[in-house]
């Protein structure tokens, strides 16, 4: 059973200002706790659609009755343009794109996104598609490992890790989640005062890549104000600077949008306490004019 728990829970239902029979879509399912609660307040005559591209997410959930009324499907959500019309939809009242792992993805300890993790350094959200995380590093050359680390980490020891990462590459097959946390920990130094392992940023990157994240949410960005209702809501949880700057300026820029937040809803102090994971969450919600 899912053992995620949802960010900013409350902050979502009431950013989505949803109504009993409201069709909304999530278009990041992850463990299905932002679905259970829409499914909640939608009720017996509204309708919930949910997205995801991890194939695992979706076939858990259509073995779970909870989810037993909402149309499950496994797609980017960039593609929820695509979604709709295949049923006959073509708009919606809400729409929530939650850009964090799940829980259930980092407990996982095959797939590489926990950095206890002896599994490979996969990072996919679709494991059928694409090239894990390893074997990005085990060919890109030295350059290209730093940009990507400085670009999408926002690491500023991103050369000494890429030089590190070249340089053990002749020894050793780096493969293991494990090992490239163990390898950047001894190449960064660590703050006394900081409690983010060092390896966090290195992670984020090579996840970005990997999955393409920050292209697909620009596409998402620019395609899916187009299939809200008048009055309808878009709500997005971001976790880094990167996201948030694209969702920020996007919901600015987009004429047809009103900021309904003018500064992100962040996690209160009894929230992180409860699900340290949520600390880094930032909620922004536009509506469509």
């Amino acid at each position: 059973m899912p053992i995620h728990i949802p960010v900013l829970p409350n902050e979502v239902i009431e950013g989505l200002a949803i109504q009993p029979g409201d069709t909304i879509v999530d278009g990041t399912f992850g463990g299905g706790g932002h679905t259970r609660l829409i499914l909640e307040h939608v009720g017996q005559e509204g309708n919930v659609i949910a997205a995801d591209r991890d194939p695992a997410a979706i076939e858990i959930a259509q073995q779970d009755e909870r989810f037993a009324n909402v149309v499950l499907v496994n797609h980017n959500y960039a593609d929820i343009p695509e979604i709709l019309t295949s049923m006959g939809i073509e708009q919606v009242d809400g729409i929530l794109l939650d850009l964090g792992l799940s829980s259930d993805q980092l407990a996982d300890r095959e797939r590489g996104f926990s950095y206890q993790s002896d599994g490979d350094l996969d990072l996919r959200f679709d494991p059928t598609k694409g090239e894990p995380a390893y074997r990005l590093i085990q060919r890109l050359s030295e350059k290209h490992i730093a940009d990507l680390i400085y670009e999408f980490g926002e690491e500023r020891y991103s050369r000494r890790i890429a030089a590190q990462i070249v340089k053990q590459r002749h020894v050793q097959e780096l493969r293991t989640a494990s090992q490239i946390a163990q390898l950047v920990r001894s190449t960064v130094p660590r703050s006394k005062h900081h409690a983010i392992d060092p390896a966090t940023r290195t992670f984020q990157a090579l996840r970005i890549a990997v999955n393409e994240e920050l292209k697909w949410l620009s596409v998402a960005l620019r395609r899916l104000p187009e299939h809200l209702k008048p009055g309808g809501r878009f709500v997005v949880i971001s976790f880094h600077s990167l996201e948030d700057r694209l969702v920020k300026s996007a919901f600015r820029e987009n004429e047809k949008l009103k900021q309904i937040t003018k500064k992100p809803i962040r996690p209160t102090e009894i929230e992180i306490s409860q699900n340290p994971r949520s600390r880094s969450s930032r909620l922004r919600i536009a509506e469509k004019i």
